[in-house]
């Protein structure tokens, strides 16, 4: 779907939700479950859409967010957490609720991007000056590197941390699955802390004063530099990372149930609009409007990335090899 659809959809939708909605009526409510890194964007955000709706429909909403590690959030909403919408860190997380019978099949296709939004990536966030000299993955691997990643069996980011390393390794001269699965063991032997989420590790490697290097999505690694403490930490940029899109969708089982298909539909067309677009480059997310994208590019250098569909076969072929029991994590890490 195109951007220009996707505004005519929005027009539609709201032309509809002011039809529909007295002045006087309630406020309704969202429950947007999210991912752990995502809190400072939708913060953002559910105050500048709450005002949009207000204007055109003249009715209030009040947005609750519920954020954690994205494979956990997807489990729970599996498990009844009442999500009209997900906003998660990688696909498959999604059709996991998909396969559950709670989103509708082809949820990908409804939105611009496959459904992301906005992108991001994988950096490593190192403590001001580098002592350790960290300029790629391959340091990573050294001996005495102390290294913080959360985990891949709970968090989403982190099976981006996993398949950016694992990818570079299979980049390398003569890479291939088993050299890349030496190297990735030998990363892994240096974690000193596999917290369940992206924030949690955050926290482990700044408050908790934990390891040498942040394994992190390139907006939680700024907004650690500018909220964590001005030149306390640096970036590293690696010479191979992933496209990380993180996607959006509809619970439709619960939307219809509660009432607010229009509104939650509207409320991730919404992400794509200028304003929502310059609010995700604001807390760090790489926009995917080109405009917004420029005005932004002195955040987001240009990088060499690899996707997950070339490298890996896609989402659900990369977490059934990887990720599922008995997986490559699994045998690499009990290793």
């Amino acid at each position: 779907m195109k951007l220009k659809d996707t505004a005519r959809l929005l027009g539609a939708f709201t032309a509809v939700a002011g039809a529909l909605l007295p002045l006087s009526a309630h406020a309704q409510k969202l429950l947007n479950v999210s991912y752990d890194p995502t809190r400072e964007l939708y913060q953002s955000y559910n105050t500048a859409f709450a005002k949009y709706w207000l204007s055109k429909t003249h009715q209030n909403v009040h947005v609750d967010q519920s954020h954690g590690g994205s494979g956990k959030q997807a489990r729970a909403v599996i498990d009844g957490l009442d999500a009209d919408v997900v906003t998660l860190a990688l696909g498959y997380d999604i059709d996991a609720i998909e396969d559950a019978g709670l989103i509708n099949h082809g949820w990908q296709s409804r939105l611009p991007y496959n459904s992301s939004p906005y992108t991001s990536t994988i950096v490593f966030l190192v403590r001001h000056g580098n002592p350790k000299h960290i300029k790629d993955w391959n340091d990573l691997a050294r001996p005495g590197v102390g290294v913080i990643t959360p985990n891949p069996k709970t968090s989403g980011g982190a099976r981006w941390n996993y398949l950016a390393a694992y990818g570079y390794a299979l980049k390398q001269k003569g890479g291939n699955d088993a050299s890349a699965r030496a190297f990735v063991g030998k990363l892994y032997k240096n974690v000193v802390a596999l917290d369940t989420g992206a924030r949690g590790a955050t926290t482990s490697f700044t408050e908790r004063g934990l390891g040498d290097v942040l394994i992190a999505w390139e907006n939680e690694a700024l907004l650690a530099t500018r909220d964590l403490g001005p030149g306390k930490y640096d970036i590293v940029y690696p010479s191979i990372s992933i496209l990380a899109e993180p996607p959006v969708a509809v619970v439709d089982k619960n939307v219809a149930r509660h009432n607010t298909t229009v509104l939650a539909t509207t409320y991730l067309n919404w992400l794509y609009t200028p304003q929502g677009q310059t609010i995700a480059a604001q807390n760090f997310y790489r926009p995917r409007v080109a405009s917004i994208a420029r005005k932004y590019a002195k955040y987001f250098p240009k990088l060499n990335l690899i996707t997950v569909d070339n490298t890996f076969g896609g989402w659900r072929n990369a977490q059934k090899v990887h990720f599922s029991d008995g997986g490559v994590f699994d045998q690499i890490y009990k290793k």
